[in-house]
């Protein structure tokens, strides 16, 4: 069992480098690391964390965050935002981006790929014939190496497909021979550039983004983390984009710089740079 002690080392480690606040969380982080450090043959958790933050590799501190977090996603989760994405924010930004063609898409808490999997499918389904003349690739980023590997592979069981439309599972994954998995097809793959990030980090975009996904991420953050990073979204979203965050979660209506659109869909004002 975790000491006090031992826990508050690991909460600081976690909230100083990757803004997660795990401080009422001590049976789920004990849970969570015990076998892995009695297999990993360190005596305590303090040895683990020596260890962790001696690794000049990153090796340890990657297996760290790939246990404490947790990435629970599905197909058509939330479905509501993907409606409101293909029926107002798409019709926006064609005409917007009629002469470029050049959409900037991003999906912040990628996981195990459902979720810019689902995004990539409905700008297939949006733009049908002249997908071609648009640039329409996602970006996909997670803290988790381990999630995004599954994300890349893309590989699926037919229950996680289950309430997929038919016609987008016959269009865009393949089945193998016994029908119990499902491939995601190389033309909806190849839609989707999955990348390894951190939230706390600076965000790295060169040219402003159109739309950011940043659903069922900000639970993780306290207050003060989450007001700093929507401020930073809000920064690197082009004038009138939105910003999609989980349905469960809030925004705090008086300090965000958001319009808000719905109680989980924001806007940034058109004409504010």
């Amino acid at each position: 069992m975790l000491t006090e002690d031992e826990f508050q080392r690991i909460a600081v480690f976690m909230k100083q480098r990757y803004g997660i606040d795990l401080s009422q969380k001590k049976v789920i982080v004990n849970g969570r690391l015990e076998n892995y450090i009695r297999r990993g043959n360190w005596k305590n958790c303090t040895e683990f964390m020596d260890a962790v933050e001696r690794d000049k590799t990153g090796t340890q501190e990657k297996m760290l965050v790939n246990f404490l977090t947790t990435n629970h996603t599905y197909f058509m989760r939330e479905f509501e935002h993907f409606d409101f994405f293909k029926g107002v924010v798409l019709p926006w930004l064609k005409m917007k981006e009629a002469a470029r063609k050049d959409l900037r898409i991003w999906c912040g808490a990628a996981s195990t790929g459902e979720e810019p999997y689902m995004i990539a499918m409905v700008l297939a389904d949006f733009f049908g014939l002249e997908r071609n003349q648009w640039d329409t690739k996602v970006l996909a980023t997670d803290i988790s190496t381990k999630v995004l590997k599954q994300a890349m592979a893309g590989i699926y069981s037919a229950d996680q497909l289950k309430n997929i439309p038919e016609q987008w599972k016959r269009h865009f994954f393949e089945k193998d021979a016994a029908g119990m998995q499902y491939r995601v097809k190389a033309e909806l793959k190849n839609e989707v550039i999955f990348r390894q990030f951190n939230l706390m980090d600076p965000l790295p975009f060169k040219k402003k983004m159109h739309t950011i996904f940043l659903r069922n991420v900000m639970i993780y953050f306290d207050e003060k983390t989450k007001r700093e990073l929507v401020q930073k979204i809000y920064d690197v979203l082009e004038p009138g984009g939105y910003l999609f965050i989980g349905t469960t979660e809030t925004l705090d209506r008086n300090s965000t710089p958001f319009e808000i659109i719905q109680p989980s869909i924001f806007r940034k004002k058109e004409g504010r740079g």
